[in-house]
C-alpha cells in the first residue's frame, strides 16, 4: 500500500506537465534571441517582441479592458519598467556571450530575490536561501571563467547580472500586487509598457532601425507570440502548482537552454558546465524550506524569466 502511494505521489499533474513543456520552450528562446542579435539592436528587438505580445493579448482580451482600474495601470507600469530593464540588459549582453552562458547567469535571479526582500521588505533570508545564494555565487565564478588566476567579467556578463536585479524586482512587484488586480489586464499593460520603454532605450544605446530581414521579423513575431502564450499559461498552471514545485521545474530552463545551445554548436568549458549545475542547484535549494510546525507562505517566481 505504501509503495503504491509513493508511486502516485511521483505522478505529474497536467499543470506540471504543461510547465515542464513551457520551460523547455523557454530554454530554446535564448538561442533565438542570440541569433537575432546579428540582425537587430537589442532594445529594438525587445520592443518589437513585446509589442507583438501586447497586440496579441489586446486582441484576445479586448472585452475585459473597459474595467481597467488605476491600480492595474500602476502595477502594470511598474512591472513593465522592470521587464524592460531585465530583458533589455539580458538581450544586450547576448551580443558578446553565448545563449547557454546567458541562461545560466539569468537563473541567478531566483537566489537574488531573498536578498532584495531583505533589503526592501525587511524579510531576512532563511538558512536554505543563504545556502542557495552561496551555491549560486560559486557557480557564477565558474560560469564567468576566471582568467589568469583572477575573477573577470566582460561587458555582456555584467549586463546579464544586472538584468537579474530587474527580473527579481519584477517578481517582487508581481507578488506585491497579486490578488488585487486582474491578471489579463495587468499582463497586457506590463507588456505594452515594456515595449515602449525598450523603444525609448534605443536612443541612449545609439540604435537605429535595422534593415528589414525575414529572420528578424520571424524571430520577433515568434517570440512575441511565445511570450503571450507562456505568460497566460503560467498564470493558469500556478493556480494549482505550489511555488516550490514550480521553481524546481523552472530551474530546468538554463539546462534546456544549454542543451539547445550545444545542439546548435555552442561549447562551454567543463568549469562553466559545473558552474551552471551549481547555479541550478542554488536555484532549487533557495526555494526549499525546513519543515516546522507552522509554515510560512513562500514567495516564488510567478513568471519565468525568459530572454
Amino acid at each position: 500500500m505504501s509503495s503504491a502511494s509513493s508511486r502516485l505521489s511521483l505522478r505529474l499533474t497536467r499543470q506540471e506537465l504543461v510547465l515542464i513543456f513551457i520551460t523547455m520552450v523557454w530554454g530554446g528562446t535564448f538561442l533565438v534571441v542570440h541569433r537575432a542579435m546579428a540582425h537587430s539592436g537589442p532594445f529594438f528587438f525587445v520592443g518589437l517582441r513585446f509589442a507583438t505580445a501586447a497586440l496579441l493579448l489586446a486582441f484576445f482580451f479586448r472585452r475585459y479592458l473597459k474595467q481597467t482600474t488605476w491600480l492595474e495601470c500602476k502595477a502594470g507600469a511598474l512591472i513593465g519598467v522592470a521587464i524592460a530593464g531585465g530583458y533589455g540588459l539580458q538581450t544586450w549582453g547576448m551580443q558578446t556571450i553565448s545563449s547557454s552562458q546567458s541562461a545560466f547567469l539569468t537563473a541567478l535571479y531566483v537566489p537574488v530575490v531573498p536578498l532584495l526582500q531583505w533589503l526592501f521588505l525587511r524579510r531576512p533570508p532563511g538558512l536554505m536561501a543563504w545556502l542557495g545564494i552561496l551555491l549560486a555565487f560559486i557557480g557564477l565564478l565558474l560560469v564567468a571563467g576566471p582568467q589568469n588566476g583572477r575573477f573577470a567579467l566582460n561587458a555582456g556578463e555584467i549586463a546579464t547580472l544586472l538584468s537579474t536585479l530587474a527580473i527579481a524586482a519584477e517578481i517582487i512587484l508581481i507578488s506585491r500586487f497579486a490578488g488585487q488586480v486582474d491578471v489579463r489586464r495587468v499582463t497586457l499593460i506590463q507588456l505594452a509598457v515594456a515595449s515602449a520603454c525598450a523603444f525609448v532605450l534605443m536612443i541612449p544605446n545609439g540604435e537605429t532601425l535595422p534593415t528589414f530581414s525575414t529572420p528578424l521579423v520571424l524571430s520577433a513575431l515568434g517570440l512575441g507570440a511565445a511570450s503571450a502564450l507562456i505568460q497566460v499559461t503560467m498564470n493558469w498552471a500556478q493556480r494549482s502548482v505550489s511555488p516550490t514545485r514550480a521553481t524546481v521545474i523552472y530551474a530546468g530552463e538554463p539546462v534546456w537552454a544549454g542543451v539547445v545551445g550545444r545542439l546548435a554548436g555552442e561549447r562551454l568549458p567543463a568549469a562553466a558546465l559545473l558552474g551552471g549545475a551549481l547555479i541550478v542547484c542554488g536555484v532549487i535549494v533557495s526555494e526549499l524550506r525546513i519543515r516546522r510546525k507552522k509554515t510560512v507562505p513562500e514567495l516564488a517566481p510567478q513568471e519565468m524569466q525568459e530572454p
